[in-house]
């Protein structure tokens, strides 16, 4: 990979953020299916389908991003996204052993994705945006790259820190309190998201420069280009015959 890549300021900024957001994106699927079937007691199933409202949330905030996009502006909208998930994350963080699916794992989790549907296009689009036409697979490939990257090293952290809270204690109280712990954390991560989109994303998406055409040699200085004959200043030989 060309590392000049790394010097636009689109490419670069938005990576950064793509990495910041999927450290505390990735998390959040994770500990919420532990919240529910080791807290509240719902079953793999029951688990999953209690997610639902959350992945149509991710569809829903992809496909309202690029219509705002058009009135707001990119960085505006993917700002707006992680100010989202940042609330929803503030929300989750305030769960107790004894939740109601409402406002325990609904409506925390709609808020978290649909922040992730409004960010990730933006961020994808300002990077890609940047770079030049036959760049833009590599580019699009390091953007998901960064979101991979945070997601482990996310998930990670925040599981050490739910469990450092836990203290091998298993009941719901305990567990419950290291789970927030780790909300309270992909909270943080998301506001110095949002910070760093505010201040370092472009307004605009940026425009490779363009690509300067060769320059067309003059036909008398192209070494390609045998010069034209030059008349011959003696004129005709005398070649001694006379015209009869």
């Amino acid at each position: 990979m060309p590392l000049g890549l790394l010097r636009r300021r689109s490419v670069s900024s938005a990576n950064v953020a793509m990495l910041l957001c999927g450290s505390a994106m990735f998390s959040m699927w994770y500990f919420m299916t532990l919240y529910a079937q080791n807290v509240l007691g719902y079953t793999p199933l029951e688990a999953g389908l209690a997610l639902m409202p959350s992945s149509l949330a991710v569809v829903l905030g992809s496909k309202l991003a690029p219509r705002l996009m058009r009135t707001l502006g990119a960085r505006t909208v993917a700002a707006l996204g992680a100010l989202t998930a940042t609330a929803g994350f503030g929300w989750q963080s305030t769960m107790t052993a004894d939740g109601a699916y409402l406002t325990a794992i609904m409506l925390p989790g709609v808020l978290m994705m649909l922040g992730a549907g409004l960010s990730a296009t933006p961020l994808a689009s300002l990077a890609t945006a940047g770079a030049a036409p036959g760049e833009a697979g590599l580019v699009s490939g390091l953007v998901n790259t960064s979101r991979t990257m945070g997601g482990s090293l996310g998930l990670a952290v925040l599981s050490t820190l739910a469990t450092g809270r836990t203290d091998g204690r298993g009941t719901p109280e305990a567990l419950t309190a290291g789970y927030a712990l780790a909300f309270r954390a992909g909270a943080v991560v998301m506001a110095l998201g949002v910070a760093l989109m505010l201040v370092w994303l472009p307004r605009r998406a940026e425009r490779p420069g363009p690509v300067e055409a060769p320059r067309q040699n003059d036909p008398g200085t192209d070494p390609a280009t045998p010069a034209p004959a030059q008349a011959d200043r003696a004129g005709p030989k005398d070649t001694g015959i006379s015209a009869r």
